[in-house]
């Protein structure tokens, strides 16, 4: 696969303006009821089903994000894995080499609602995977409440 999707978004752009839909920037939260389409991966231009799929179901619009990695971003992910003592130097390795994708879109996800349901249709990077592996291995330990006060001291 691609390891940046910036191209990709552009051609979808470019479809779903040529089949008379209208794009709407906005990206689907997990909080709304949604079905993800379900396509063969190895099928490169499902998402030209998915907005054909829209087009017959009768909507004018589809929604449209995607998310492109900033060199902030990467460098806060490592400042923050280094702060957390159980992460490995691994993990620290992956967060650096996210640096070769900056300013890369490694997330598109396409959206249309019908009948009070949001259809979806999203396509990822590896890297974009990684990232998103990452960030939430710290969110999830921002989570974990440590209590490292000495027993003895109460």
């Amino acid at each position: 696969m691609d390891q940046d999707l910036h191209n990709l978004k552009d051609d979808m752009i470019a479809f779903i303006e040529g089949h008379g839909l209208r794009r709407f920037n906005a990206s689907v939260s997990d909080d709304l009821p949604s079905i993800p389409w379900s396509a063969d991966q190895d099928h490169a231009d499902a998402w030209k089903d998915f907005v054909e799929l829209a087009k017959a179901s009768g909507v004018s619009f589809v929604t449209m994000s995607f998310e492109d990695l900033d060199k902030e971003d990467v460098d806060l992910l490592v400042d923050r894995l280094q702060e957390i003592e159980y992460m490995s130097e691994e993990d620290v390795e992956e967060a650096r080499w996210l640096k070769n994708f900056v300013g890369k879109v490694g997330l598109l996800q396409l959206g249309f609602p019908c009948q009070g349901v949001m259809f979806l249709y999203e396509i990822s990077t590896d890297w974009y995977e990684t990232y998103k592996r990452l960030e939430n291995a710290i969110d999830d330990y921002d989570g974990i409440l440590i209590d490292d006060s000495d027993p003895e001291e109460d």
